[in-house]
């Protein structure tokens, strides 16, 4: 999990730099990219610890989102 948790948190900081690079189309591609690793991630989590970890990224990528598209995300998105 450890390994999984440092590749998402170098994929949200991605997504940080190119938000402040004004690229919100390949921030937005790379958004969808890891909301995908995260569904799989908590799919498989086995331990609570996992569960409130992977849930804390979800709710940055939403905040992500609204930063990126202006609005407020549709069904969880």
């Amino acid at each position: 999990m450890n390994s999984k948790v440092e590749t998402l948190k170098a994929s949200v900081q991605e997504i940080i730099d190119l938000i402040a690079a004004k690229n919100d189309r390949e921030a937005n591609n790379k958004l969808l990219e890891v909301s995908e690793t995260l569904d799989e991630m908590i799919d498989f989590a086995e331990e609570d610890e996992e569960v409130r970890e992977i849930t804390r990224y979800q709710v940055l990528l939403n905040q992500l989102h609204v930063k990126i598209n202006g609005e407020e995300p549709v069904d969880g998105e």
